[in-house]
This record gives structure tokens, sequence and C-alpha cells, in this order.
């Protein structure tokens, strides 16, 4: 098993095909190991230095299908190697950055992440790696970084390639879905292509704003599709009703009603922080009452 350091790093023999940045996460842990699976020898880079020793280990902190296999089997053939230190991009050929984009306590963009590290990166990025954002970005976010790059000295090739698998399935969905692709140019976008290709039926080309914008309308959507439902139930409540009686009734045999999900708890922060990336884009003028009828 390969031990917590970087001592590889300048070991040409040794140098991993990918690594992931955060990627001791629900977005990078997976994707790893199915690119293990696929035969690539993959980083592990994560400032979590106990999620990192514990995923060293054998050991996961959350549940995803499919997940415990992959993560036996790889660290089994040696394809995983691990790091704290963001020295560990240095010579990877393929850089993965599951960082994204939070909202602030005001619930705008908060585009400190991904400059933080961008900052950390730079002296050791060179002109001939591949680096994949893969989590929420804000729109113009994939522009801005390749601008900033180039402003200091580094041209390496940019992709935008946007997850939109649910938590719990990632596995599964990873090899199922078709994956968004986008580059900052012409060989990135398909350097991108090329290495999706190897674990999704298909890829879908996009340029990199159609991609962001892609990835926060996809969530932005489900947000607002289990906002109505919960609304609904709220007031079907109190009138005494059940609204799982009145949304059978209308889902019945009635096909434009058919992908109205059941009212229930919706997991995980991405739906409304999305939602909020496009809001603050459009200078928050992204509400129901601005619709038209």
């Amino acid at each position: 098993m390969s031990t917590l350091s970087t001592s590889d790093v300048d070991d040409e023999s040794r140098l991993p095909d990918v690594c992931i940045v955060g990627g001791a996460g629900h977005i990078g842990l997976p994707l790893a190991l199915v690119l293990a699976d696929c035969g690539h020898r993959v980083r592990i880079q994560d400032l979590n230095r106990t999620a990192i020793e514990s995923i060293q280990s054998g050991n996961l902190s959350f549940h995803e299908e499919g997940v415990q296999h992959l993560l036996d089997q790889a660290l089994q053939n040696n394809m995983l190697s691990f790091t704290t230190e963001c020295a560990g991009i240095a010579g990877v050929p393929v850089i993965v950055v599951t960082i994204g984009t939070p909202v602030d306590e005001f619930l705008n963009p908060d585009t400190r992440v991904i400059r933080d590290w961008a900052d950390g990166g730079i002296p050791h990025l060179t002109d001939d790696q591949l680096i994949v954002l893969r989590s929420t970005v804000s729109p113009g976010t994939t522009k801005w970084l390749a601008r900033y790059l180039w402003n200091h000295g580094r041209q390496s090739h940019l992709a935008f390639c946007p997850e939109r698998i649910a938590q719990g399935f990632a596995v599964k969905e990873l090899r199922e879905l078709p994956q968004l692709i986008s580059g900052t140019c012409p060989q990135a976008e398909q350097r991108a292509a090329d290495r999706f290709d190897e674990i999704a039926p298909e890829v879908v080309r996009l340029n990199p704003m159609e991609a962001e914008f892609a990835r926060l309308f996809t969530n932005s959507c489900r947000y607002v599709v289990f906002a109505a439902v919960t609304q609904f139930y709220m007031l079907a409540s109190q009138q005494g009703l059940d609204s799982n009686r009145i949304l059978s009734a209308c889902r019945y045999k009635y096909p434009r009603m058919s992908a109205m999900p059941d009212p229930g708890l919706t997991a995980g922060p991405c739906l409304l922080k999305d939602t909020m990336q496009l809001s603050a884009f459009s200078n928050n003028r992204f509400h129901w009452d601005t619709m038209p009828c």
C-alpha cells in the first residue's frame, strides 16, 4: 500500500496517471476508484489527513454503493497513492479538481476557494498538464481560471466536466450517464473527452459556460420541483388532506404530471447552493415572480 507522502513525485516511473484534488470526498473518491478500475494509477490529494488515512486503511466514512469493493481492489493492486500536499499534482498528466464554488452567508458565490487552490497549485503546474474542474462553479469561472493561470505564466489545458451523480449511486451513474465535456481550447476538450470516454457510455460536448449552466440548470430544476412539491404538501396538510392521494390522482394516466415526485426529505447542499449561484449571476432576478405565465 502506498504511504501518505509525495516521495514519488520526482520518480517518473511511479507517477500516477491522474491526481484527484479533494479526492477523499463524495465526488472525488468514486471517480478515483472507477479510474483505478480502468487501469489508471490514481493519486488522491486532500487536505483532510484523517479522511485520507481512513481511505488508505480501507475504511469509508460514507456509504456509496459498490465503492468498498473497488477500494479494496485498488489498494490490493497498488493503484492508489495518497498525499495531503499541494505538490502532489506535480508531474501528473491529468489533474481533476473537485473543489467547487460555495456560497457565503449572503448566499452569494465565494470564488476564493478556486483562487486559493490556483495560487497553491501554480508553482507545481506545467503547460502540458490537463486540469479538469469537476464541481459546481459560478458561470464564467472556467474562462476566468484560464486567464488567471495565463497571467501567472501557466498555459495548462483547462476543462470543465461537471459531475451530475446522485450521492450513494456514484459508481453506477459514472458508468451509465453521459458525461458533459468542455474545454477552453480544442486540445483540452479532446483530452477530457478521451479520458471520460473510458468510463462513460458517451460524452456531450459543450463550451465552458454552456457546461457551467448545464450543471446549475440541472440542480436548480430539481430544487424548484422538490420545493414545489413541499409547498403542495404543506397546503394540503393545512386543510387536513392527504397530499400523496392528491398527487396520485394528478399523475393517474396523465403523462404531463408523471415526473412530479412525492414529497419528502431531500439531502445534500448542492440543490440550494447551485440555485443561489444562478440567482446571484442574474443579479438576484431568478425568482418565480419574474417567470412568464
